[in-house]
């Protein structure tokens, strides 16, 4: 019996080692590949949305400087003219009225003996006023521009410091891209995929579409590089930025943004060289005929040929 009792606790021992080992060892399995390749999908959709917001402001920003540095062109030349105004009517004063004002005012108006001194008085008066008035409408246009500069400078320091915010941002960024690396590193034994040149026969597209369109054929097997829009490398709106560039076209460098600049269709009248929206306006692609789009997918891919549908799509934009 003895021998009994000490198997029995030997069994009811090592049981409870295992009931305390066991749990620890599936809390730190490794994930499998599928596990990776979903958590790689959902962090590269969250980076993708984190990359869009970066390049919305820098566009915002950009659009801000350029209205700035006009209005500067305008006050320029303004501030001379009310300047050489108030000289005018300083100078004009300073002769009507100083001693011997009358001689003064009758060699600015000449010496025609048959026009009175009250008419000579009156036309020295309609002068004077004229250059007042003429003053005080630049005055106040210089106030406006004035007033609109410092509005201007105030959406810039405040968009300045939101770009100081995304420099945080953007070392967020690094960080996410650092354990994607790790993780694609696991599930695909690199950080990216190999790319390579597309071969095939380019698709004949009349017009600019054609241009845009040849370009992102072009760029099939290049990196995907977050807020870069080539050559060596693109995110998916500076793709389809860059690919419309060649044809002569401006977007700016935002999916979102692009959306609301383009004209929107409906599918069945998709043509090459159109822009397919996906994930919220997160993501954008140019659309190549036959039901395919090239696009810059993420972090550790290539720019690819892929379907239309690789995605619901969230619309269809047309280049104007």
């Amino acid at each position: 019996m003895p021998s009994a009792r000490i198997l029995l606790r030997s069994l009811v021992l090592a049981g409870l080692a295992v009931g305390l080992i066991a749990p620890t060892t599936i809390a730190q399995a490794e994930p499998s590949a599928a596990e990776l390749t979903q958590q790689i999908n959902k962090s590269s959709t969250e980076l993708e949305k984190i990359v869009e917001s970066y390049n919305k402001l820098n566009e915002q920003i950009k659009g801000t400087k350029a209205a700035v540095a006009d209005l500067g062109t305008k006050l320029g030349p303004l501030e001379q003219q009310a300047t050489q105004s108030r000289a005018e009517v300083a100078a004009l004063a300073t002769k009507a009225y100083k001693a011997g004002g009358l001689r003064t005012a009758d060699a600015l108006l000449g010496d025609n003996a048959a026009e009175s001194l009250v008419n000579r008085l009156g036309t020295l008066d309609y002068l004077a006023r004229n250059r007042e008035e003429q003053l005080a409408g630049l005055t106040a246009a210089q106030q406006e521009y004035i007033d609109q500069k410092a509005r201007l400078d105030a959406t810039l320091a405040r968009q300045t410091s939101q770009a100081k915010e995304l420099d945080a941002g953007k070392k967020k960024i690094e960080g996410e891209i650092k354990k994607l690396s790790e993780m694609r590193r696991k599930a695909y034994g690199s950080v990216s995929t190999s790319g390579s040149k597309y071969t095939g026969k380019i698709p004949a597209v009349s017009g600019k579409a054609g241009v845009a369109v040849t370009y992102a054929y072009n760029a099939i097997g290049k990196p995907y590089v977050w807020a870069a829009e080539g050559p060596n490398g693109y995110d998916c709106s500076g793709l389809t930025l860059a690919a419309w560039k060649a044809a002569g076209k401006s977007l700016p460098h935002n999916a979102e943004m692009q959306w609301n600049q383009v004209a929107h269709i409906s599918r069945g009248s998709l043509q090459p060289g159109d822009l397919v929206f996906y994930s919220g306006l997160g993501h954008v692609a140019l659309y190549v005929g036959s039901n395919q789009v090239i696009h810059a997918p993420s972090f550790g891919e290539n720019v690819t040929l892929a379907s239309v549908d690789m995605m619901t799509p969230y619309g269809y934009g047309r280049v104007g």
